[in-house]
């Protein structure tokens, strides 16, 4: 029920509810002005009808708005991005299973999104997710689940998985390449996502330093994340050079990394890459591209989840 604030002299009336944003870095005002969902949690219906005729230049209808109690609206923000997080790590090591058996993850994702109990959104595998809300909610809700005598060991697992997806990444390098003292690797995309320089807990930051530790130095280019980039990253100072466009990360380099899939990225001119690496050797993190199609445009190719064939993991198995 509304309560009373005195405040000089005068009366206000207020209530407090919770009201979460589901809204996506890089995309959040699309995203305000077009939700799936509005989640309020209140106890009284007066303070529902006010955030209500907030929304209401946005042309909702009733079935967009969902109305509950205010832990239970705070619930539905977590649980959210804890199951898509989830759903983003199974892919991750479905992915590296891939490479196992020589299946390929991609239509692997393509077979499962068609399922509509699962749903085509969030099996791409990557380098393992990063930004604000996914390390956050994850490890909120998770710690939430101790506190309270109800632990959750697939958020906890999901957490560490992730952390293991970051070092995997750079550990595929490294083999690939082997001894990585004095080699110059050409990295693109240092944020988190496309379309925002956030680097908060960012997949590259965990690369990087691993490759740094065996020797490697780094030319790199992110179209917006370089002061960013620079300041959380000021301890490798003496092995970046901050590029100004992706191509100039290339020359001379052993090796091209695609880290974040910004658009621009997307169409490389490949003779132009090939003519500018030292060896023609490129890590696709984001699966950008098709591994036939590097290959045939004679690239080694080295994606997430695009294993070797699977007549010799059969032959071994035998």
């Amino acid at each position: 029920m509304f309560e009373e604030l005195r405040l000089r002299g005068v009366s206000y009336d207020f209530d407090i509810l919770a009201n979460p944003e589901f809204l996506r870095e890089g995309s959040a005002i699309d995203d305000f002005l077009h939700p799936d969902r509005v989640v309020i949690g209140s106890e009284t219906m007066r303070a529902v009808d006010i955030i209500k005729q907030m929304y209401r230049v946005l042309f909702l209808d009733d079935s967009q708005y969902v109305v509950t109690d205010m832990e239970t609206a705070e619930m539905i923000k977590y649980a959210s991005n804890a199951f898509l997080a989830m759903k983003v790590t199974f892919m991750n090591e479905i992915a590296h299973l891939c490479e196992k058996v020589g299946a390929n993850v991609q239509d692997v994702a393509n077979g499962m999104g068609k399922d509509g109990r699962i749903g085509p959104e969030f099996l791409h595998p990557g380098p393992g997710f990063g930004g604000s809300c996914f390390p956050k909610d994850t490890r909120a809700i998770a710690e939430v689940g101790k506190q309270m005598g109800a632990p959750l060991s697939l958020i906890d697992q999901t957490i560490q998985a992730n952390e293991n997806q970051k070092l995997l990444m750079a550990r595929k390098i490294s083999d690939e390449m082997g001894d990585l003292k004095g080699k110059q690797l050409a990295v693109l995309g240092l944020s988190f996502k496309p379309n925002t320089d956030d680097m908060r807990e960012a997949p590259s930051i965990t690369i990087l330093n691993e490759l740094a530790k065996k020797g490697a130095k780094f030319k790199v280019y992110d179209p917006i994340a370089y002061k960013e980039a620079n300041r959380r990253l000021v301890h490798l100072r003496d092995r970046i050079v901050y590029c100004s466009d992706e191509y100039e990360t290339m020359k001379d380099s052993d090796a091209l990394i695609i880290i974040t899939e910004w658009k621009q990225f997307r169409n490389l001119n490949l003779e132009k890459v090939k003519s500018l690496l030292k060896k023609p050797l490129f890590f696709d993190l984001r699966n950008i591209y098709q591994k036939r199609y590097m290959e045939e445009k004679g690239f080694k190719y080295v994606g997430v989840g695009q294993g070797t064939k699977l007549q010799a993991f059969l032959v071994e198995t035998l």
